[in-house]
């Protein structure tokens, strides 16, 4: 394997291990802040992975992170697809987050293109489906790019996006 594949395969596993370890902070933090969901990462609707998910007997919690994907409403439009076609028959209450790294950020100031779409899709998917609420926050984390580091910051301002989660919903 050439050097450059090699590295730029190294840079992906540290990025991954650091969404990962931002997502797992996530879900202990949530797990603290709203013990009466059971929350899990990782789960499955259909094929769809979600990356945080809490849920009890009324509600489901659905949280996307979005670190760069070329396409970050494909998932979230899925969820509302699923849906629509009553796969969350079972719950009262299905409230989607979408969080958006700081790499949907502009230099200039607003968001790129990428996020004002996936958030028009959520938004108008949730109007089209009752029972469900689309909720998207900026999660001001930059994902380190190749041989960077992970912002000092990341644990604080994971439990501060955690917090703004778990305020739209009680217990």
């Amino acid at each position: 394997m050439s050097k450059r594949r090699s590295a730029a395969r190294e840079s992906g596993q540290l990025v991954g291990e650091f969404a990962d370890a931002v997502r797992d902070r996530l879900r202990d933090t949530l797990a603290e802040r709203r013990p009466s969901l059971d929350w899990e990462t990782e789960c499955r609707v259909r094929r769809t992975p979600i990356d945080v998910v809490g849920t009890n007997a009324d509600r489901f919690v659905a949280v996307e992170l979005e670190w760069r994907r070329a396409d970050p409403a494909n998932n979230t439009a899925k969820l509302f697809y699923y849906a629509d076609e009553g796969a969350f028959g079972e719950y009262d209450d299905v409230l989607v987050c979408q969080l958006f790294s700081g790499y949907y950020d502009l230099q200039s100031g607003g968001v790129s293109s990428k996020r004002e779409v996936a958030e028009f899709v959520g938004e108008t998917a949730a109007e089209s489906v009752e029972y469900v609420a689309f909720h998207p926050f900026r999660l001001p984390i930059d994902p380190p790019k190749r041989g960077g580091e992970r912002p000092a910051e990341w644990r604080t301002r994971t439990d501060e996006t955690a917090a703004e989660i778990s305020a739209l919903f009680d217990g």
